[in-house]
């Protein structure tokens, strides 16, 4: 029988988890375990403050496709707690949730203290215990359990753990001692470095429709790029950093990527929307405006490869131009050398291997009473509210299970 839980980890994954088993079970012992002297660390940032808690996307179907790794595995979790899950867990506590239009979802408020406050609140309501600056040394089976160990020599028993400790190499060392594989980390949602003369002076500014794809791979997402003064950043480049983490990191940030920086014609009907400007402009300058939908800074800049196009007239430009032009916009090469990652809400591709987890319990298939949620997996997602609602799915699975296992050795008796 399972009498003590303790969760390893006081991140998104641990605490909601916690909460969760603790209100499922309340005859259990749930204790939380964080090495830090802090609670939900990434929570306080994420979205900038604000806290983008999940996405708006309620097809499961539809919702593992914005996972790189490990989209084919939480289909089957997500059928059983997916975002229109996380509105009714938040609106049922007083936390009203609010889709913006690129439908990630944030609590209406705009703070993440908002989210912090809910969870401790319910904590506290179900007795949880936190324990702060315990950062797990060793980890040892016993006949009924585990022996976890500290670094002060202290040790304690407990039944079952769940292990929520994100991208923790320390972590991941103790799991590779019971013999889990862990594969290797690589980072996940960066944004490309980039010296360009063409975009150097036009940090801040972006671009809605775009494509990027890095050149010779299959790797190619739309959204839109933001340019900054390490080069180019914005929800585009995210999401194509990370489908292409493990290629890039293997290519040591040394690639050319392409981008499409107006995505509403194809190439032919751009050309001739260029012939048609031609004649209606003939007598302003090309530089005067941009026909692609971006701003018209950008149009200058993008030109300046074009032999001093930008200065001369549209009647004045030839068959031949139009196409340089379209190239320009259309077909933009730049080479990256390096990347640029937020520190604050490092995301990485790596984890304990897919393969030993059960994912109809998160329990681990090699080592009986360890369960697994959050980013301490090889799961991560594209920006957008993802890599969250990952962790909250996982952790709600590990707490249903291990709830449903003591209800059943309570029948039992």
């Amino acid at each position: 029988m399972i009498k003590s839980v303790a969760i390893i980890g006081g991140g998104a994954a641990g605490i909601f988890c916690a909460i969760n088993l603790a209100r499922m079970a309340p005859d259990l012992d749930v204790i939380v375990l964080e090495k830090s002297n802090q609670l939900l660390g990434k929570v306080k940032i994420s979205g900038g403050g604000r806290c983008n808690v999940t996405h708006a996307c309620f097809e499961p179907k539809e919702l593992v496709k914005f996972y790189p790794r490990g989209g084919r595995e939480l289909l089957g979790p997500f059928h059983y707690f997916q975002p229109g899950d996380v509105f009714e867990w938040f609106e049922i506590r007083g936390i009203p949730l609010k889709t913006e239009d690129d439908n990630r979802v944030f609590p209406i408020s705009n703070d993440s203290q908002t989210i912090i406050d809910c969870f401790m609140r319910e904590a506290e309501l179900y007795g949880v215990r936190i324990k702060l600056n315990s950062g797990i040394q060793k980890l040892d089976k016993e006949e009924k359990g585990w022996r976890i160990h500290f670094g002060d020599e202290q040790s304690m028993h407990s039944d079952a753990i769940v292990y929520t400790t994100g991208s923790s190499m320390q972590s991941w060392k103790i799991l590779e001692q019971l013999g889990h594989q862990i594969i290797p980390p690589v980072p996940s949602l960066f944004t490309f470095n980039v010296r360009d003369e063409r975009i150097q002076d036009l940090m801040g500014i972006s671009a809605a429709h775009c494509s990027v794809r890095i050149e010779g791979t299959k790797f190619i997402a739309e959204g839109p790029v933001l340019i900054t003064h390490w080069g180019l950043s914005g929800p585009g480049i995210l999401k194509l950093s990370a489908w292409a983490a493990r290629e890039l990191h293997t290519n040591k940030y040394d690639f050319i990527v392409r981008v499409n920086w107006d995505t509403r014609y194809a190439a032919d009907s751009f050309i001739e929307m260029l012939k048609e400007i031609r004649l209606e402009h003939s007598k302003a300058l090309v530089r005067t405006f941009s026909p692609a939908r971006i701003p018209n800074r950008l149009w200058i800049g993008l030109l300046q490869l074009q032999g001093g196009l930008a200065d001369q007239k549209w009647g004045d430009i030839s068959n031949k131009q139009l196409e340089h032009i379209a190239d320009a916009v259309q077909r933009c090469y730049f080479k990256v050398q390096g990347k640029s990652t937020f520190k604050d809400e490092f995301v990485t591709a790596g984890g304990v291997d897919l393969k030993e987890v059960d994912f109809k319990s998160m329990e681990s298939k090699l080592n009986p009473h360890l369960f697994f949620a959050g980013e301490v997996l090889n799961i991560d997602a594209v920006t957008g509210g993802f890599n969250f609602q990952a962790a909250w799915t996982t952790s709600m699975l590990a707490a249903r299970h291990i709830s449903e296992k003591n209800k059943a050795a309570h029948e039992q008796q």
